[in-house]
């Protein structure tokens, strides 16, 4: 037991990426290509600075990562042999009359089948990101080819330009989207809903399914699909409670990500809500969680986020809630989305996964 040490940088607080034994090699090279192998920079915004300041450094962040998503490869030779996907826009009306577009992808051979709905909710930790870039229509193209019909939503992130949408105003343009699309099934084609997103998306998809519960009209989502989950909101913990609650907050911290970071985000996104199970769904109590549709959530090991979610699927669990949950080893904060190129097999195998998890639910109608 005494040369026994514990993984990443809870045994060794000098590693990173690329010597982690753990990482993937073939993620390892791509993060290289990019730079981004070793220690993510950590800001020297504190939370306690004012909100301009931490717009600022969001406003840095947005365009950071849109050049990374832009640059990325992620085109497959398979894509040629992909069914031809019909994009369409719908735009609707949101609570404070603003306008929520919704970007529909669908194959075109399938026209006129019911199928299950995947409505997408991008990540960026409800801050950050824009819907229609490139790596947020390549999942919902994807999602398309493999047999659903993939809807995402345009919902307000917290920062757009230095205006400051901050909790509940993303989360409000999620619910009316769904709610939308819930009151369109027959002309959109469509039986069952399954919410899905990665990390600040996975955060609105778990977000939504809580509200719905809270509000009475949860029989209109049929399940949840988390990736890497964004949702305790405890970047700021003491180091106590991080090892007793996430202790991946330690071992990844980091990892691509850095998480002072992140809590400058949570303080930007939800200034007044730091335990409202709504802006943070890892705090919702049993009764919250109990009437939830089924729960899947997906995780990755070197992600500092791991944790909360496999935390949040045990309450889930505990609940009653039908949940399945898994880790994808070696690999990075939502990877098999950002990193399609370089690993196509777990883009394919998750998008597949989502498909077949909605196929898998019954129809409300059958439900009855």
């Amino acid at each position: 037991m005494s040369s026994y040490k514990a993984p990443g940088r809870l045994g060794d607080s000098s590693l990173e990426l690329k010597t982690d034994p753990r990482t993937n090699t073939r993620l390892l090279a791509a993060l290289k290509a990019f730079g981004l192998d070793g220690k993510a920079p950590t800001p020297d915004v504190q939370v306690t600075a004012s909100n301009e300041e931490i717009a600022a450094l969001m406003g840095a962040g947005e365009q950071a990562f849109e050049a990374l998503y832009e640059a990325l490869p992620n085109e497959l030779p398979s894509d040629k042999d992909e069914p031809e996907i019909e994009h369409t826009i719908e735009t609707i009306k949101g609570i404070d009359d603003n306008d929520i577009k919704l970007h529909i992808h669908r194959q075109k051979r399938l026209t006129g089948q019911k199928l299950p709905c995947v409505v997408y909710i991008h990540g960026g930790g409800m801050t950050l990101l824009k819907t229609a870039n490139k790596v947020h229509q390549r999942w919902t193209r994807s999602l398309a080819a493999a047999g659903a019909v993939g809807i995402a939503i345009d919902f307000r992130n917290a920062y757009i330009d230095g205006q400051h949408n901050p909790f509940p105003k993303g989360l409000n343009d999620v619910v009316a989207g769904v709610k939308w699309i819930a009151a369109h099934k027959a002309e959109l084609g469509i039986d069952r809903i399954v919410l899905q997103g990665e990390s600040g998306g996975g955060n609105l998809s778990c977000a939504a399914a809580l509200k719905a519960n809270n509000e009475g009209w949860i029989n209109q989502i049929d399940g949840v699909y988390a990736l890497c989950p964004f949702i305790s909101g405890g970047y700021d913990w003491s180091q106590e409670r991080k090892l007793k609650e996430i202790p991946s907050a330690i071992e990844n911290a980091g990892y691509l990500l850095d998480p002072h970071n992140s809590a400058l985000t949570k303080k930007y996104y939800s200034p007044n809500d730091g335990e409202n199970p709504l802006a943070w769904p890892y705090h919702a109590t049993p009764e919250q969680l109990k009437g939830l549709p089924p729960h899947v959530l997906n995780m990755d090991e070197l992600d500092f986020l791991r944790d909360e979610g496999i935390a949040y699927s045990r309450k889930l669990e505990a609940a009653g809630v039908p949940v399945v949950a898994s880790v994808n080893l070696g690999v990075t904060h939502a990877a098999s989305l950002i990193f399609r190129q370089a690993l196509p097999d777990l883009h394919n195998t998750t998008i597949n996964n989502i498909v077949t998890f909605a196929k898998s639910l019954k129809p409300p109608a059958a439900r009855l």
